[in-house]
C-alpha cells in the first residue's frame, strides 16, 4: 500500500481518540492518522455517511467495537474508497433482545444523571480480569466517556440498537482484513471474531494473550505491530483458535 495512503481510526462506544493514543507513533509513518467524530448521529447509516463526506477519497480503515459496526456501514455505502479493512474487538451480528434492554436501560440511567455509574458498570467487561482493579484504565474510560458526553453516548446506543446484520455482506468485502481480538474479550466474544474471519475471503485472525475488549491500551505493543503489519501488507496468518 502507499505509505500516503490515509489511516481511519474509529473508536467504539464512548470511546474517544485516546484509546488509539499508544498506537499513533506506530502508525503515522504509513500514511496520515485521523480518528473520525462518531458522536454526532444516532443512526449508523448516518454515522458513516458524515464520515465518509469528511473522509479522504480512499483510505485503511480500521474500528473498534463499535467502530466495526461502522465500519461494516462505510463497507455498504463505498466499499472501493476502502483500502484495508481491520475489525478490532467487534462482531457482525445485530442486537440479541438482552443486549437492547441492557442499552435501553442505561440510556435511562445516563439521562438520569448515573453516567459515570454506567461507565463503571462497562469497565468490567472493558478489559481482562486481571485488568479489573488497574485505576489508570478506568481513570481511561471516564476521561474518553467525558469527552463524548452523555448526549452522545445515548445517541450512540440507539445507533448500535438500531445497527443491520452484516453477516450476509461479509462475503462482498474484497479489500485486505484483519480481524483483531483478545482473549479474553467479556464484551463481545472472540468467537464472533473468529466467525467473521471466517466469512471474510481472505481476513487474517488474530488474537491477542491476556487481553480484554480494549486491546489499544490493554496490549499496545501487539495491537500495534498487528495493526502496522496490516498496513504494511504482511500480516502473517494466524491459526484459528483461542
Amino acid at each position: 500500500m502507499d505509505d500516503a495512503t490515509p489511516i481511519l481510526l474509529v473508536p467504539g462506544l464512548a470511546g474517544s481518540p485516546r484509546i488509539y493514543a499508544p498506537l499513533v507513533p506506530a502508525l503515522w509513518r504509513y500514511g496520515p492518522v485521523s480518528v473520525p467524530n462518531h458522536i454526532r448521529d444516532d443512526h449508523m447509516d448516518a454515522i458513516a455517511r458524515r464520515i465518509l463526506a469528511e473522509a479522504p477519497p480512499r483510505f485503511a480503515l480500521a474500528g473498534h467495537s463499535m467502530g466495526g459496526y461502522i465500519a461494516f456501514e462505510i463497507m455498504r455505502q463505498a466499499p472501493d474508497r476502502v483500502a484495508k479493512l481491520a475489525l478490532i474487538n467487534t462482531q457482525a451480528r445485530p442486537d440479541t433482545l438482552e443486549a437492547t434492554a441492557r442499552r435501553r436501560s442505561q440510556i435511562a440511567r445516563a439521562q438520569a444523571g448515573e453516567y459515570h455509574a454506567v461507565l463503571d458498570d462497562l469497565f468490567a467487561g472493558f478489559v481482562h480480569p486481571s485488568r479489573l482493579e488497574d485505576a489508570s484504565l478506568r481513570k481511561l474510560v471516564h476521561e474518553m466517556g467525558d469527552d463524548i458526553g452523555a448526549d452522545a453516548f445515548v445517541r450512540q446506543q440507539s445507533a448500535i440498537i438500531s445497527r443491520p446484520d452484516s453477516r450476509p455482506t461479509l462475503a462482498a468485502i474484497r479489500c485486505p482484513t484483519l480481524v483483531l481480538t483478545g482473549d479474553e474479550d467479556n464484551t463481545i466474544p472472540n468467537s464472533l471474531s473468529k466467525e467473521m474471519a471466517g466469512g471474510i475471503h481472505g481476513a487474517e485472525l488474530r488474537i491477542l494473550a491476556q487481553c480484554g475488549h480494549l486491546p489499544q491500551v490493554e496490549q499496545p505493543q501487539a495491537t500495534a505491530e498487528a495493526l502496522v503489519q496490516w498496513l504494511s501488507n504482511s500480516v502473517v496468518s494466524m491459526p484459528r483458535t483461542a
